[in-house]
């Protein structure tokens, strides 16, 4: 994959990247099959969105795991895909509810320029095996990343119950939590329609004196 930790800005010093990342390199040199994200896109969240940054975390799990899809970022598809939006499809209806704002262009990237951390806890995955790299030893690099982002408030959206188990190791008593289920197609209608998430994180950011995220369509 070789790695050019130039890339990941604020987040090249964590201990993960000399400790543990090597004996993930060589896991995946092993896979026989397609592991997605593409290896340029791996480490795409963090390259995008820098400690210093990152204004909102949005914790998702695996890559999509069919091909064409993961673009490196949770939650977000590659542009031009022509599939189903599944779980992106059940936030751009929340979306157009909470915000009355129509989302079409899939790629998250327009989020995280704008400090939306958008994390997997799996940050690679094979095709047509979902959860397959979960204990490759992904979970190191999160929990460095959450202790990291956990010095200073943050708008923290936690989805589905493994992302706030993990969301719970972060204390600061700054940070805004927005829980719910996840807006996945098997648990949307249990409790992530109507939770209003996109609102919730702007007030709280316009309170604390700092612009709100636009979430609409932009390029």
């Amino acid at each position: 994959m070789p790695l050019d930790l130039s890339r990941l800005g604020g987040w090249a010093d964590l201990p993960f990247f000399t400790q543990d990342l090597p004996a993930i390199e060589t896991a995946l040199a092993a896979e026989p099959g397609a592991v997605y994200p593409p290896p340029a896109r791996i480490f795409k969240a963090l390259e995008q969105t820098s400690p210093a940054d990152t204004r909102v975390l949005i914790l998702g799990q695996d890559p999509y795991h069919t091909p064409g899809k993961a673009d490196g970022l949770a939650f977000s598809i590659a542009r031009n895909f022509g599939g189903k939006l599944d779980s992106l499809g059940n936030m751009f209806k929340e979306l157009q509810d909470d915000l009355q704002v129509m989302r079409q262009r899939t790629d998250l990237e327009d989020w995280a320029a704008q400090g939306v951390l958008l994390l997997n806890t799996s940050l690679t995955v094979p095709e047509g095996r979902p959860h397959g790299h979960k204990s490759i030893g992904w979970q190191k690099l999160i929990h460095q990343v959450l202790d990291r982002l956990d010095q200073q408030p943050r708008a923290l959206i936690l989805w589905g119950k493994p992302a706030q188990k993990l969301g719970a190791r972060m204390n600061n008593p700054g940070h805004l939590r927005v829980e719910s289920a996840h807006p996945s197609p098997l648990s949307a209608y249990r409790g992530f329609f109507g939770s209003r998430p996109f609102s919730r994180v702007n007030a709280w950011l316009r309170a604390n004196g700092e612009s709100a995220i636009n979430w609409a369509d932009q390029e």
